[in-house]
């Protein structure tokens, strides 16, 4: 029997029965034949009837605005904005994006398989469509005590969801290379499906028999080099443009006539403070535009090549019978959005998303993701070795923080010694730093010092420590901290700066530990308030919580502190505090 819908829809399109929307007077944005035409684009249901004069039940005089495919972020995760999956759609939305494709790694991290459903559930709700492609490396270092682990088995159930795409960046590289078993088994069990890549300065033959494996992309270029090598392996490049990492102007000079079906935008991670200021993939292709690219080339690479390598169907272009996603844009260069329509319905004008927020609202419960051991005073205390005195301390290796980076350097200095402790020494910008398991109440507490933060006073701390976000926190006094620490578990979760056992500001994270149940105006007002209060305890670092939050990575950097301890990371081995003298 035939679809009724798609017998309606040829019937629009034929012009035997109206549309139920007409854009017209518009500029289309063809990505497909690389041309500007002006005409009229009618709608059915989610769908685009046809190009030309039609009849119809309501009609849009867009006098000569443009009409684009609907922006896609080819990865991003969606949790480093720090926004619920719903209120995430309500700001990129205005901004363009109609779908996304995200690797929920850090709810991945926390709650298993339950934060990948609960991605996949809360995404139902929103005005946007979020794709996942599936975390292929929880934990990320069996360095550290993450929520979970994930194997080839706990994965392969998602498959049969249809929003599922693939597997998402194979971070561990090195396994691959080596033929390590369950990274095969990973990549085995996606069959024909999408396989992300995640391969930082990888070349040579290593880089061969990494794509050999079935990888299929990568986001990590930072320079045009890395890119051109790369694409001649056949990698789909993704051009990233986050909060931290921007390689948008680096790679831009490979994109070419020939080249150009092979790149696509994502942001990877991007955070609210940067969304709402700079904007989504609109920013990219603005940004592209204004160095030099065609702006038609700079649309099909925000839409079309996404949708292509995805494999998502008729998405991504302005053409009869694809998917009513669209954007509506007053000024081709700059990118300004107007309106934003998906699967046809109206779901942002002026800047501002239209839809009611209850509508997009989840409220299936997720449980709290804080269960640490019950922390006493003695619990933060580093002792001194036996026999050691003030006058004749010992040394000990400390991090070394880097300005807007989440690598480290490391080095040795000597240890403040205090009644039989080793202690912070601000005059010496020595804080002192702790990593606190908070998935099983294992009572597992790393312990170090860290310089860089120049914190004068109080504490700072945070559940968002990736990739395994334990609870960290930085201080110059024992007591500032575990005030931190125990306010962080009273909130499920968050940010925290404390001085004389109060909380200055806080950002409360309870979601899983990692994301706001507040508006995204909301969270940028604390977040704002948060680094106000981490300058007035002598902080200068631009993004202070960003750096703490990746003090405990222990796959990138010298040097880093998880809930079991200094980890050497170029040895990729555990190491004591005390260093030899």
């Amino acid at each position: 029997m035939p679809d009724n819908n798609l017998k309606q829809l040829i019937d629009v399109a034929t012009g035997r029965r109206p549309a139920d929307r007409l854009l017209k007077n518009a500029h289309i944005v063809n990505v497909v034949s690389n041309e500007i035409l002006e005409g009229d684009v009618a709608l059915y249901g989610d769908r685009i009837a046809g190009i030309g004069e039609y009849d119809a039940d309501t009609t849009v005089d867009l006098k000569g605005r443009y009409v684009c495919p609907g922006f896609i972020d080819a990865h991003v995760h969606i949790e480093s904005s720090l926004l619920a999956v719903p209120e995430f759609a309500r700001v990129v939305v205005a901004h363009g994006t109609t779908a996304v494709v995200a690797d929920p790694h850090e709810f991945a991290n926390v709650m298993g398989t339950e934060g990948i459903s609960f991605i996949l559930r809360t995404a139902k709700y929103a005005p946007i469509d979020v794709y996942i492609m599936l975390s292929s490396c929880i934990p990320a270092s069996p360095l550290e005590t993450a929520g979970t682990e994930l194997d080839a088995e706990d994965l392969q159930p998602f498959f049969g969801n249809p929003w599922v795409l693939g597997l998402a960046e194979m971070m561990n590289y090195p396994g691959v290379i080596a033929g390590d078993e369950d990274a095969l088994h990973k990549i085995s069990m996606t069959k024909n499906r999408i396989v992300d890549g995640h391969a930082p300065g990888l070349t040579g033959k290593e880089l061969t028999a990494y794509v050999a494996a079935g990888i299929m992309s990568d986001h990590e270029c930072i320079t045009a080099d890395e890119a051109a090598e790369k694409l001649r392996h056949g990698l789909h490049i993704m051009i990233r443009e986050g909060s931290q990492a921007r390689n948008l102007e680096a790679i831009l000079p490979l994109i070419t006539p020939s080249t150009a079906g092979r790149f696509m935008f994502c942001t990877d991670d991007k955070k609210v403070e940067q969304l709402l200021e700079e904007g989504h993939i609109d920013y990219m292709v603005r940004t592209a535009i204004a160095r030099g690219i065609d702006p038609i080339l700079a649309i099909r690479l925000a839409s079309y090549n996404t949708a292509r390598y995805f494999g998502l169907g008729r998405v991504g272009a302005v053409l009869p019978g694809y998917r009513a996603d669209l954007v509506i844009l007053e000024d081709l260069k700059q990118c300004r959005v107007t309106e934003v329509f998906h699967h046809g319905e109206l779901v942002a004008e002026g800047g501002r998303c239209t839809k009611p927020k209850h509508a997009m609202e989840d409220r299936a419960p997720l449980r709290s993701s804080i269960d640490t051991h019950w922390i006493e005073p003695p619990d933060l205390i580093i002792p001194a070795p036996q026999g050691c005195r003030e006058t004749d301390p010992p040394n000990i290796h400390v991090i070394e923080v880097l300005e807007n980076r989440i690598d480290t350097e490391r080095s040795i200095e000597r240890a403040a010694v205090r009644d039989g402790q080793l202690v912070a020494d601000p005059s010496r910008d020595l804080a002192k730093m702790l990593v606190i398991e908070r998935h099983r109440a294992s009572g597992e507490i790393g312990q170090g010092f860290v310089r860089g933060f120049q914190l004068k006073a109080g504490a700072i701390a945070s559940s968002v420590a990736h990739d395994a976000h334990n609870i960290i926190v930085v201080g110059v006094n024992d007591d500032d901290m575990l005030a931190a620490v125990i306010r962080l578990i009273k909130l499920h979760g968050g940010f925290a700066a404390v001085r004389d056992g109060k909380a200055l500001a806080e950002v409360p994270l309870p979601i899983a530990g990692l994301v706001s149940r507040e508006p995204a105006e909301r969270v940028n007002a604390q977040l704002r308030d948060l680094t106000a209060a981490t300058h007035k305890l002598g902080c200068r670092l631009d993004h202070a919580f960003m750096a703490l939050s990746f003090l405990s990575l222990s796959v990138i950097g010298k040097l880093k502190l998880t809930n079991l301890g200094l980890i050497d990371v170029e040895a990729f081995a555990p190491i004591p505090l005390i260093a030899d003298n």
